[in-house]
C-alpha cells in the first residue's frame, strides 16, 4: 500500500498483465450499469431544481455520458414491433380467403358476382348494427326475462321453508324401492302436516298410489308427481284482478285482520298496476289504529302515487266517500281503500265495514267493483276461519296470501285454494315494494316442492 500512496499513481498505472484487466471488463461494466441509474436519476432531479430557480429548459441539463452509452443498447421496441406486425398479415389474409371462398360456393349457388359478396369487415360492421326497432324490441324482452327470473328466484327462496318441511318429509321415507301402502300413509300425514290439508292430502297420494302401487318410484318422481297434481289445483284460481278501463275509478275493497300485511300489500299493489302504466290513488281507510295512516303514508311515496287521509279517528267511511269523488274528478285508473283491521270480536268494526260501502255506493252503485282479502301465510289453518268470517261480512272476490317466506307454512295456499276456489290474484315473499307478484300456479306447486320453475 505504501508503494502506491509513494508513486500517486492510479489503478491505470498497474503493471498487472492486460489479459486480467481485459477479464475483469465484463464483472466491472455490470456495476457500473447499475450505479448509472442512480446517477442519471440524481442528475435529472438537479436539472430539475435548477431550471425551477433559474427557468432553465431541458437542454441545459447536462445528462452523464456514460449513463446514456449503456443505456441506448437496450431499445428493443423496433424488434419487438416487426414480428408482431408480420403475424397479424397472415390471420387477415385467412379471414380474407375464407370470405372470399364462401362467397364463391354462395355465387355458385345463386349465380351472383364478386361485386355481390361483402367483404368481412363490412359483413362484420353489418352484424353489429342491427335496427333500431329491433334492439329496443329485444332489450324490453331480456329485462322482463330478467325481472321474472329474479322473481323466481325469490319465490323459491321465500318458500324455502315450507319447501324443506316437505321434501325432507318425503325423501325420509323412501328406503324401499317399491310403493307399498305403508309408505302412502307416511307420505298423506307428511302432506297434511305441512298445511295442505286433510282433502289435498288425501287426493294427491291417491292419485300416486293409483298410477305407481306396487311399482320402483324414486322421490324425485314422487314429487315431480305431487307438483304436477298441485299445479292442477292452483291453475283454476291463478286468476290477475281483472282492472275495468271503463270504470274511472275501479274501487279496490282491501280487508284484513291486523298483522296480515294489508297497508303494506295495498302500496305493492298500487306499486303493480302503476308499472303496468295505470294512474292509482290510495285511501288511508284504517283510521282506527294510530300508525296506519303515517305508514300507508309513507309507502305511498315509495309506491310513487297519492294518498287520501284523515287523522286517526276519523270516520272512515266519510274518507272513503271523499277519496272515491278526488278520484273521479281527476279521472284516476284504480282506488285502493285501506280499511281497520277486522276481527270477528270486533263487532264495531265489522259494522264500519258495511258503512264503507254504503257510503261509496252513494256515488257508485256498483263499489266497491273488487274486494281483497289479505291473508298471512305464517297463520297456517287458521287462514281458513279468516276467510270464512270475511265471506259472511262482504262479497270477497279474490285472496292476496302474504308472508310466505316467514314460515313452513306455504302449502296452506294448496288447500284455501282447493276449499273455496277463490282467485289468488297474487302473492308476497319479502319486505320490498316489488315483493309481492301476481300468483303463477305452476311456478309455485313445483317451488313447493323444490323444483325447479
Amino acid at each position: 500500500m505504501s508503494r502506491w500512496r509513494s508513486r500517486g499513481g492510479s489503478a491505470s498505472e498497474s503493471t498487472e498483465p492486460e489479459p486480467t484487466s481485459h477479464t475483469l471488463e465484463p464483472q466491472t461494466l455490470e456495476p457500473q450499469e447499475a450505479e448509472a441509474k442512480p446517477e442519471e436519476r440524481e442528475a435529472e432531479k438537479k436539472g430539475w431544481l435548477s431550471r425551477l430557480r433559474g427557468g432553465g429548459s431541458v437542454s441545459e441539463t447536462i445528462e452523464p455520458e456514460p449513463a446514456s452509452e449503456t443505456l441506448e443498447p437496450q431499445t428493443f421496441e423496433p424488434q419487438s414491433l416487426e414480428p408482431l406486425g408480420a403475424e397479424a398479415k397472415p390471420e387477415e389474409s385467412e379471414a380474407e380467403k375464407e370470405a372470399e371462398k364462401k362467397g364463391w360456393f354462395a355465387r355458385l349457388r345463386g349465380g351472383g358476382s364478386a361485386s355481390d359478396t361483402p367483404k368481412p369487415e363490412e359483413s362484420r360492421r353489418e352484424e353489429s348494427q342491427p335496427e333500431a326497432s329491433e334492439e329496443v324490441g329485444n332489450d324490453v324482452e331480456q329485462e322482463q326475462e330478467v325481472e321474472r327470473k329474479g322473481w323466481f328466484a325469490r319465490l323459491r327462496s321465500g318458500l324455502a321453508k315450507s319447501t324443506k318441511r316437505v321434501t325432507e318429509s318425503i325423501t325420509s321415507l323412501f328406503t324401499k324401492k317399491k310403493l307399498d301402502q305403508q309408505t302412502l300413509d307416511d307420505l298423506e300425514d307428511a302432506l297434511i302436516q305441512a298445511d295442505l290439508g286433510v282433502s289435498v292430502a288425501a287426493r294427491l297420494v291417491g292419485k300416486l298410489g293409483k298410477e305407481r302401487f306396487g311399482k320402483e318410484v324414486t322421490e324425485e318422481e314422487v314429487r315431480a308427481a305431487f307438483a304436477d297434481d298441485i299445479a292442477e289445483i292452483l291453475q283454476p284460481v291463478a286468476v290477475p284482478l281483472a282492472i275495468d278501463a271503463a270504470r274511472k275509478p275501479h274501487v279496490v275493497l282491501v280487508v284484513g285482520v291486523n298483522g296480515s300485511g294489508k297497508t303494506t300489500t295495498i302500496a305493492k299493489l298500487a306499486n303493480l298496476y302503476r308499472r303496468e302504466g295505470r294512474t292509482v290513488m290510495l285511501a288511508a281507510g284504517d283510521t282506527f289504529r294510530a300508525a296506519a295512516v303515517e305508514q300507508l303514508k309513507v309507502w305511498g311515496d315509495r309506491a310513487g302515487v297519492p294518498v287520501i287521509s284523515k287523522p286517526t279517528g276519523a270516520d272512515a267511511a266519510g274518507l272513503a266517500y271523499d277519496a272515491l269523488e278526488r278520484a273521479r274528478a281527476e279521472n284516476y285508473d284504480v282506488l285502493l281503500i285501506d280499511t281497520a283491521g277486522r276481527l270477528h270480536n270486533k263487532t264495531n268494526l265489522m259494522d264500519e265495514l258495511a258503512k264503507i260501502v254504503r257510503v261509496i255506493r252513494k256515488l257508485d252503485p256498483d263499489a266497491p267493483h273488487s274486494c281483497l282479502l289479505v291473508l298471512d301465510a305464517t297463520t297456517g289453518q287458521n287462514a281458513h276461519a279468516q276467510v270464512e268470517t270475511f265471506k259472511a261480512l262482504s262479497p270477497i272476490d279474490a285472496l292476496v296470501v302474504t308472508k310466505l317466506d316467514g314460515s313452513a307454512k306455504g302449502g296452506v295456499l294448496v288447500a284455501l285454494a282447493e276449499k273455496f276456489q277463490l282467485p289468488v290474484v297474487a302473492v308476497g315473499v319479502g319486505e320490498g315494494i316489488d315483493d309481492l307478484r301476481p300468483f303463477e300456479a305452476r311456478v309455485f306447486a313445483r317451488g313447493l316442492m323444490g323444483l325447479p320453475s
